[in-house]
């Protein structure tokens, strides 16, 4: 028997977490190493990035059912069956994969998420990709599931942690100098509306506000208020509210026509930022396209 892909691993890993108690992958990996009857090569085998090619399906098998709820993180390298897992199994799928995923909501945003207007027709079009169009859209999934740990650490870190983690992306992308340097927590008795401070250069020229919000609930407009107004009693003219969560429409109207400028960073902006300015990720391999140069084999 080969080495099963990610989608047959699915009801597996769902069926051995029926039990409702914590789970772990490697735990999980002799039982399914023997389902699925793997000789010691199969086990062995390695992706081209180094990685062991059963353990990383066994991975995004688990990344997936947890986008379509039917799985939880409990702690680090833990998890569980939800209720929604535990009513999917009852009706005796005979398998579960992308088709079955998909009849839930969280599901498709998640692949939504992860594909751009574009990518979306040519899919619906069954459009066969070049190489490239396929490096990219498997870039953009394994930037959207990095996104969505990337969230559930945050929100099961205390909050003094996420006002830290703000600081830090911050300065990473060029506000403020160094990290000893940058930021500044305000009272937390009576902030008025004011997580902390940043100076918007090395020089201090100019100071930025924040509010930070660890909030699973949309910010409405009334929050944003609130903060424009902790904005006027500073005399400040700068300000960065960001969240873990969304903000409504009426929040983000409200911000347009402003004396002073608020800058809105919701949890999905938030992500990215930390991807792209190496905020609590590392590059773990990277991969160089080449092209013939015609230059050097001109004859002129």
């Amino acid at each position: 028997m080969s080495i099963p892909d990610y989608e047959s691993l699915m009801l597996p890993i769902l069926s051995l977490a029926s039990d409702k108690k914590e789970k772990t992958l490697l735990e999980m990996r002799e039982i399914l190493i023997k389902e699925f009857d793997l000789t010691d090569e199969e086990v062995k085998e390695m992706l081209p990035s180094g990685a062991i090619k059963f353990f990383n399906r066994m991975a995004w098998a688990k990344t997936y059912l947890k986008k379509a709820g039917l799985i939880q993180n409990t702690r680090r390298g833990h998890f569980k069956i939800t209720k929604r897992g535990i009513d999917l199994l009852r009706t005796k799928p005979q398998k579960i994969d992308n088709d079955i995923l998909s009849g839930y909501k969280e599901f498709l945003n998640f692949k939504n998420n992860r594909n751009n207007e574009e990518q979306k027709e040519e899919n619906e079009n069954n459009y066969e990709k070049t190489p490239e169009e396929s490096m990219d859209s498997a870039f953009n999934e394994i930037n959207a599931a990095l996104s969505s740990e990337i969230m559930d650490q945050i929100l099961n870190s205390p909050p003094e942690f996420f006002e830290k983690l703000v600081v830090n992306l911050l300065v990473k992308m060029g506000y403020g100098g160094s990290v000893l340097d940058a930021g500044k927590a305000v009272g937390k008795v009576n902030d008025e509306g004011i997580d902390g401070l940043i100076k918007e250069d090395k020089l201090g020229l100019d100071i930025i506000y924040i509010q930070a919000k660890r909030w699973r609930n949309v910010v409405s407009r009334p929050e944003i208020q609130k903060f424009v107004g902790a904005l006027e009693g500073k005399k400040a003219r700068k300000g960065v509210f960001i969240t873990t969560s969304k903000f409504t429409k009426g929040a983000i109207d409200y911000t347009e026509n402003l004396n002073s400028k608020v800058v809105l960073i919701d949890g999905e902006k938030l992500t990215e930022y930390m991807i792209e300015n190496n905020v609590g990720v590392f590059t773990e391999r990277s991969y160089e396209i080449k092209r013939i140069d015609m230059d050097f084999f001109s004859l002129e």
